[in-house]
């Protein structure tokens, strides 16, 4: 070689000395974008030299071809006086096994591909996506007309839809190129079938409604259905349920405030319907006082980091024809803008910035209520109230807010919502009554509330 290699790189490793447990290595190489070994230098790029290079240059080669089917160019070359062995390893575009497993070089570490990673791998090299593939137990009967209505109406004000006015829902799934030949592919089960669950598990979204820490849960919710009915009925949940919106008054007039901007919401939760491994966990949600969270399974595209996601980068979606198919319903951009539109609505609030990390082999985006500031100055407004009695009012205005919004909703998540004890609820809902604003229909299991002076 003319130029010296001075340091190891994404596609460059050293190595003093050869061990055959390097050849996971070149395997990693190949199933990636190629790479370069080099035996006889140390981790400073230092030539220590080989003693055994002649047989060596006999080995390796065979040791390559026989392990794992490639064939690798092999070069002798010497510095200082001393040898080193160079291996180019280049980039295959079927699936290279050593021993029966598969590994694969990502940034400068080697991982073993097993179970879900392991499938898409193997699929990507055939060619495909997860989405993309044919699901050969689905029939048009597996698919729900309501929600291709729902998404047709969803995709009505940004024109990106071709016309699809009198198509069956075959046709219709044809025209969006979710079909081949005669059969169904996954995408459309995933985006509107009848009961996903039935093909693939975990097609759920899970929202969890947490106290001071993970582990106090407080009560939950699992949605779950096509992502069409999963986008509206998780907002609605979230609305109705998990989000109670801060109330002010202007004279007369009562004014709602939303705990999180609705644009970064919705963005978080379309990043996790679009870009999970759908055939790995379900996405979770996670409420608390202060924050809340979105975890999906599946770490972020080769080459793509968290800081790319802070400024402008390209899309690079998991499931390409899934993102294609959101993109013509309006559901989505194709700029990979989600995580700056998630920024810059927390910005445009006034709100700290969203904290994205990769965790437990997927994403979670998590939103905070307000700034270290402003929770002093808060604190410091609480503390000054003076009066039991409007603290009382307020308990029951949000009483009678709650019970207009979830009608079943019991004592002891309005507890948990107010942040009030299950004692003080009861004595609010007893004078709520006595007023003759409320009144509960039914038993205390099974019934549910009715507000008499709306």
């Amino acid at each position: 070689m003319n130029e010296r290699i001075r340091s190891e790189s994404q596609n460059t490793e050293f190595k003093a000395s050869w061990h055959d447990d390097y050849l996971k290595w070149i395997c990693g190489f190949a199933n990636a974008i190629g790479g370069m070994i080099f035996i006889g230098k140390d981790d400073k790029g230092g030539t220590p030299g080989l003693k055994n290079y002649a047989k060596l240059m006999e080995d390796l080669p065979n040791k390559i071809r026989n392990t794992m089917g490639i064939i690798c160019d092999v070069q002798l070359h010497e510095e200082d006086g001393k040898k080193y062995i160079s291996i180019q390893v280049n980039p295959y575009s079927v699936p290279v096994s050593l021993r029966g497993r598969f590994y694969y070089r990502s940034g400068s570490t080697k991982m073993e591909l097993t179970g879900v990673e392991l499938n898409e791998f193997l699929i990507k090299k055939a060619g495909k996506t997860w989405d993309d593939m044919v699901e050969e137990n689905a029939a048009i009967n597996d698919i729900d007309e309501k929600s291709i209505a729902q998404f047709i109406k969803d995709s009505s004000d940004k024109g990106r839809l071709p016309d699809t006015k009198g198509l069956s829902p075959f046709q219709f799934l044809e025209k969006l190129k979710l079909t081949e030949g005669k059969s169904i592919k996954r995408v459309a089960i995933i985006m509107f079938g009848k009961d996903p669950m039935r093909f693939y598990p975990n097609i759920q979204v899970k929202i969890g409604r947490f106290g001071v820490d993970a582990a106090d849960l407080r009560f939950h919710e699992i949605i779950e259905g096509n992502l069409v009915h999963m986008y509206h009925e998780v907002q609605m949940q979230l609305n109705h349920k998990f989000l109670i919106r801060p109330i002010t008054f202007e004279g007369f007039q009562r004014l709602e405030h939303d705990l999180y901007p609705v644009a970064a919401l919705r963005e978080m939760l379309l990043n996790a319907l679009v870009h999970r491994t759908y055939m790995g966990a379900t996405i979770q949600m996670r409420v608390y006082d202060d924050r809340l969270s979105i975890w999906n399974e599946g770490t972020l595209p080769f080459g793509l980091t968290l800081e790319d996601l802070k400024k402008e980068h390209s899309s690079r979606p998991r499931n390409p024809l899934l993102a294609n198919t959101c993109f013509l319903g309006g559901y989505i951009d194709a700029w990979g803008r989600g995580t700056l539109k998630i920024i810059n609505a927390c910005k445009d609030a006034g709100m700290p910035e969203p904290e994205i990390v990769e965790k437990n082999g997927g994403v979670s985006t998590t939103l905070f209520v307000q700034s270290p500031e402003s929770n002093i100055e808060k604190s410091s407004e609480k503390s000054s109230e003076k009066s039991s009695e409007k603290s009382s009012e307020k308990s029951s205005e949000k009483i009678l807010e709650l019970i207009k919004i979830s009608p079943d909703i019991s004592a002891e998540e309005l507890a948990s919502n107010i942040g009030i004890s299950s004692r003080a609820v009861e004595k609010q809902i007893a004078a709520l009554k006595k007023k003759g604003l409320i009144n509960r229909i039914g038993p205390a299991r099974g019934g549910h509330w009715k507000v008499l002076d709306d």
